[in-house]
């Protein structure tokens, strides 16, 4: 495989890797030198059955091209999933350095017609399903550091546009995908001590998820011209977080489309008022509208028309 080597010597487990951006970020890590667990359940779009073959494909494809890669097709959306991801990577390559949490899928539903069910599969896949890997991740660097083994590892996690402002039609996938940026800022914060940068990323790309819920956007371009939502365009940022060389950042989200990266700069204050005493509702209601007016208008909801 060919690449600048930037991950030379590394080990990178990345979850939903069978498709998408997923089977990109694989790719792209075993080209620049990494060892890479390729996990994936291989449902489909909504969730429904599974198959070995995505993950499988996709390792067999890095080991054509000369790289190293074992399949892993457990649930992590399960503790003994979760847990078996990381001992794969420790049984195949004998160390773990980078987690890319990617897995997931869709139940779009406007929010008076989300049954709970699907609500509770798309919170279990992408929240759980980062909770889970990152948990028995950050145990077994903890335990390394504390045997005075000091790692120096990575964890990319996958937000989206509709974490960062909503999504109609997806509340459950948008309502999971804030919860990753959370998630991320506590985990970078918690994990620092033993070693471990925990940075999030809200990609643009076309995959199942979006080909047909943002189709115009998502269109494949005219032969020749530059394919700006092909996943691959996403993979070399999470290449470059899951590395050596990206030392010192750490609880930031990123947004990733075409050639474009733009550092999320989230919540910060905006216009206060304080009046020194308990308002009246009708005084607050003059305070707050005195501030909206001063603040800036809010950014469209993500897929608003």
């Amino acid at each position: 495989m060919t690449g600048t080597g930037i991950c030379t010597g590394r080990v990178a487990a990345v979850t939903g890797a069978g498709r998408g951006l997923g089977r990109a970020h694989a790719l792209a890590l075993a080209a620049e030198g990494a060892r890479v667990v390729v996990n994936d359940l291989g449902v489909a779009p909504d969730g429904a059955g599974a198959s070995a073959g995505p993950a499988q494909q996709v390792a067999d494809e890095i080991r054509s091209r000369g790289g190293r890669a074992v399949a892993h097709t457990g649930d992590i959306t399960t503790t003994d999933g979760a847990a078996s991801l990381v001992t794969t990577a420790l049984e195949a390559f004998g160390r773990l350095d980078a987690l890319v949490n990617n897995a997931g899928f869709l139940r779009d539903r406007m929010l008076v017609n989300l049954g709970e069910d699907d609500w509770d599969a798309v919170i279990r896949v992408h929240l759980k399903g980062h909770f889970l890997p990152l948990r028995h991740a950050a145990a077994h660097w903890r335990a390394e550091a504390k045997a005075g083994r000091a790692p120096d590892a990575r964890i990319v996690n996958t937000s989206s546009g509709a974490g960062l402002l909503g999504s109609i039609g997806q509340g459950n996938y948008s309502a999971a995908k804030a919860g990753i940026l959370g998630l991320t800022l506590v985990a970078a914060a918690e994990l620092a001590p033993y070693g471990v940068q925990v940075n999030a990323l809200a990609p643009a790309a076309r995959t199942r998820m979006t080909e047909q819920t943002f189709a115009a956007t998502m269109a494949a371009p005219a032969e020749g011209e530059f394919d700006a939502m092909a996943p691959e365009n996403v993979s070399p940022l999470v290449v470059w977080l899951s590395s050596a060389d990206s030392a010192g950042v750490t609880g930031r989200v990123f947004e990733a489309e075409a050639g474009r990266i733009t550092v999320m700069e989230g919540w910060r204050p905006g216009p206060t008022a304080d009046g020194k005493s308990r308002w009246t509702p009708a005084e607050a209601g003059v305070a707050a509208r005195e501030l909206l007016a001063a603040a800036e208008e809010p950014r469209p909801v993500y897929g608003a028309r």
